[in-house]
C-alpha cells in the first residue's frame, strides 16, 4: 500500500515558497508521491450553459503540473511525481510527450501520467479544442504519446493528431505510467483497455463499487490486474483515525495506494499543512508499519 499527498495548490500556490517546502516535506515524511490536480482556465460558473458542474471557479490557483514537477525534479530524489488527473484532450499531444519526458528524464523517471477528460468546457473552448470530442481524442491520445515516447520516427493519422517521420528527442529511458480518472462507465473502459491503473477520488464505499466494477471491465479485456495501480484519493477523510480507516477499507477491497488531501480544513500556512501531514505519517505507520 503506498500513500501520497495532493499538493493543495488551492490554498498554497500563490506562495513561491509552497511547492518547495511542501515537496520536501512530503518526501521527508515518508511519503511515497505528490499529485498535481491540472487547471489551465479558470471560469465563473454563473449564467452557465450548459452548466459548469465542477468545484473549481476563476478564484482558484493552479500551478502547471509540468512546471511544479520539473522544479520538484531537481530538488527531491525518491517521490514520485504525478498528475490527477491532466486534462490530456485540451492540450497537444506532442508536447505533452515532450513534456513528460522531460519531467521523467529530469526525475530519473519517478513521473506518473494521470489524464482524464475533465469538465471546464469553457476551458476547452479558451484551448481551442472541442470539448464534445474529448472522449475520442482522449481514446486516440494514449497508444499516440506511447509511440511518440518510444519510436524514433513516428508517422501517425488519426481523426484528431497527424506526424509524418517525426519525433519527441529525447525520448524517456522506460515506458512512462499512465493512469486514468474520472468516474462511471465511459472512464472505467477506456481505462480498462488503455491504462496502467486508475485513480478515484471521493467517498470510500462508492469509490469501492466503482473499483468492483472496473476490475469486471479489466477482466472482460483480459487485462493482467496483479499490475494494474489502483489509488484513491481520500477527499472525505481528514482526520487521524478517518485516514487511517479509509486507507485500510481501500487497501482491503484492493486498493494498492491512497492520496491525502489537506485542503478545506482551515490549514492557514505551509507549516500547518505540514504539521497535519507529519501527525498523518506517525497514524499510517502505526496501523500499516513505516
Amino acid at each position: 500500500m503506498k500513500f501520497g499527498v495532493v499538493f493543495p495548490q488551492t490554498e498554497l500556490s500563490h506562495d513561491p515558497a509552497a511547492l518547495p517546502a511542501i515537496g520536501r516535506g512530503v518526501e521527508h515524511l515518508g511519503y511515497d508521491s505528490i499529485l498535481f490536480y491540472d487547471h489551465v482556465v479558470g471560469a465563473e460558473h454563473a449564467d452557465r450553459e450548459p452548466p459548469l458542474w465542477g468545484p473549481y471557479t476563476e478564484h482558484d490557483p493552479f500551478h502547471d503540473p509540468f512546471v511544479a514537477m520539473g522544479f520538484l525534479a531537481g530538488i527531491t530524489e525518491r517521490i514520485e511525481l504525478a498528475t490527477g488527473v491532466m486534462i490530456l484532450p485540451q492540450r497537444q499531444t506532442v508536447l505533452v510527450a515532450q513534456q513528460a519526458a522531460d519531467v521523467d528524464l529530469l526525475s530519473q523517471g519517478r513521473m506518473r501520467l494521470g489524464v482524464g477528460t475533465g469538465w471546464n468546457w469553457v476551458e476547452y473552448n479558451a484551448l481551442g479544442q472541442d470539448f464534445a470530442s474529448r472522449g475520442r481524442r482522449l481514446s486516440e491520445q494514449v497508444p499516440f504519446l506511447r509511440r511518440l515516447w518510444t519510436e524514433p520516427l513516428v508517422t501517425f493519422e488519426g481523426e484528431f493528431d497527424r506526424i509524418e517521420r517525426g519525433c519527441i528527442n529525447p525520448r524517456p529511458a522506460r515506458a512512462i505510467p499512465i493512469w486514468f480518472g474520472g468516474f462511471g462507465e465511459a472512464a472505467f473502459r477506456r481505462a480498462s483497455l488503455l491504462g496502467d491503473g486508475f485513480t478515484l477520488a471521493g467517498e470510500v464505499d462508492k469509490a469501492v463499487e466503482g473499483l468492483a466494477r472496473l476490475n469486471e471491465m479489466l477482466t472482460e479485456a483480459g487485462r493482467d490486474g496483479e499490475t494494474f495501480g489502483r489509488e484513491l484519493i481520500m477527499t472525505r477523510a481528514r482526520t487521524r483515525d478517518e485516514v487511517v480507516d479509509t486507507a485500510a477499507r481501500w487497501q482491503e477491497a484492493g486498493g494498492t495506494g491512497v492520496s491525502i488531501l489537506t485542503q478545506k480544513i482551515s490549514l492557514d500556512s505551509i507549516e500547518a499543512h505540514l504539521d497535519h501531514l507529519a501527525s498523518l505519517r506517525d497514524a499510517i505507520d502505526e496501523r500499516f508499519g513505516s
